[in-house]
């Protein structure tokens, strides 16, 4: 079983950046592909970005050149920097864990086999 926390969320004005971090316990991190997803307000659920366990990192069209998912193995810990944030990106923010991911289905949420309780990012101007 694997628990996760995220933290880093909170407000930030349109333009600016925030990094947000995951942390892991339980099950083998390493050995996992994570992600971010995320729910804007009267949205489903959408992906945001992945990292595999070889490091290979995929991101959505919404997101792609503004943020990073990284992951530290040694802490446990994976990470979404998000930089140049838009009203758009108003949610709240989302990690998974998946031990058995298709790259083919790195962006479905049914891929992810743990959760965490998400944390709330609010980009306003």
């Amino acid at each position: 079983q694997v628990q996760l926390v995220e933290s880093g969320g909170g407000f930030v004005h349109t333009g600016n950046s925030l990094r947000l971090s995951c942390d892991a316990s339980g099950g083998t991190f390493r050995s996992y592909t994570l992600a971010w997803f995320r729910r804007a307000p009267g949205k489903e659920r959408e992906f945001v970005a992945t990292i595999r366990p070889s490091r290979h990192a995929y991101y959505s069209d919404a997101v792609k050149g503004r943020f990073a998912i990284t992951r530290d193995n040694a802490k446990s810990t994976l990470y979404l920097e998000m930089n140049n944030l838009k009203d758009a990106d108003t949610a709240v923010y989302f990690c998974a864990a998946g031990a058995r991911v298709l790259t083919s289905h790195s962006a479905s949420a049914s891929a992810y086999d743990y959760w965490g309780q998400g944390t709330q990012v609010t980009v306003s101007s």
